[in-house]
């Protein structure tokens, strides 16, 4: 569309994003439906308007400059205000492209959520997801993470949260494990059995030092840093664990050992960014994990007994 003497078409916005978000020229014109000469004049024309230098084009690809950075915040904004519109207004499934990466704790993410993004995915085929699931704290100030799914809400910085629900984990292992070893009635009889548990120097948060709150007597013969290694070698019948009632309760071979006198409850939150948690495609996904959570929070914690 020819734009008027010094006015902007604002549609030029949308190639700029289609460069951003596809790392190149060619994936933009393949994301927009059109060629590859389009979207380099459509950008040129948007540069002319703003007098502002948006990319440095080197062989590698097109490269934001700060004030590309800036053009590109913006877009983002305008985006998410019309995708909410056109919502609000027409109730029609906006169409959202992009990334989003999220950050979860390596059983939620990999237990939990991997498995459950397959609607989403179907809802809006041209939004990437990427789920680093991995014991560690994200930040969202260097942008390490557009969600984070976090067992505290941080105290400092530009993040905005909400919890997504509170959990509960008890002691598991397996029968051949149990089978080979004395009875448990109570507390005192835990320190002679042997315990599987997360390394402590490498703990990345203090909610998950599980072990001195069972009792101050054990201590783990197997450590690992990952959760989903401790769920297996649980399963093999290494020892006892502390485990989320959310992963235990889906290997129904585990026993579950004095669930009525040992109980121990965490949260989950939902972590982002307070300049981007208003972008369409970002709130979008943020929405999607709340309604699943909820949909899903009886398998969270256990049945009164």
């Amino acid at each position: 569309m020819q734009d008027q003497a010094g006015a902007i078409d604002w549609d030029d916005f949308r190639f700029l994003l289609a460069i951003v978000r596809g790392g190149s020229v060619s994936a933009a014109a393949k994301q927009l439906g059109v060629d590859h000469a389009t979207v380099i004049r459509r950008v040129d024309r948007l540069e002319r308007h703003l007098k502002a230098k948006l990319f440095d084009r080197r062989k590698t690809g097109y490269l934001l400059t700060e004030a590309g950075q800036r053009v590109a915040n913006s877009a983002e904004a305008m985006e998410s205000t019309i995708v909410a519109n056109q919502e609000a207004v027409g109730g029609s499934r906006a169409h959202l492209t992009g990334t989003v990466r999220i950050g979860a704790p390596d059983g939620f993410g990999s237990h939990f959520l991997a498995s459950r993004l397959l609607p989403f995915t179907e809802r809006y085929p041209d939004l990437d997801l990427q789920l680093v699931a991995t014991a560690r704290l994200f930040s969202l100030s260097k942008r390490e993470a557009d969600i984070a799914i976090s067992l505290t809400m941080p105290k400092e910085g530009r993040v905005v949260g909400r919890k997504l629900l509170d959990y509960s984990l008890g002691l598991y292992a397996a029968p051949a494990y149990l089978d080979q070893r004395p009875a448990i009635a109570s507390r005192a009889d835990l320190p002679s059995h042997r315990f599987v548990g997360y390394i402590e120097e490498l703990l990345f948060t203090p909610e998950l030092d599980y072990l001195p709150q069972v009792s101050p007597k054990i201590s783990a013969k197997f450590r690992s840093a990952n959760l989903i290694a401790q769920l297996n070698a649980t399963i093999a019948g290494f020892g006892i664990a502390v485990l989320p009632h959310f992963m235990a309760t889906a290997h129904p071979e585990l026993r579950p050992i004095l669930p009525d006198e040992i109980s121990i409850s965490r949260s989950f939150w939902l972590l982002m960014h307070a300049d981007s948690k208003d972008l369409a495609r970002i709130r979008a996904v943020a929405d999607y994990i709340y309604e699943t959570v909820e949909r899903e929070r009886a398998l969270f914690n256990r049945p009164k007994s």
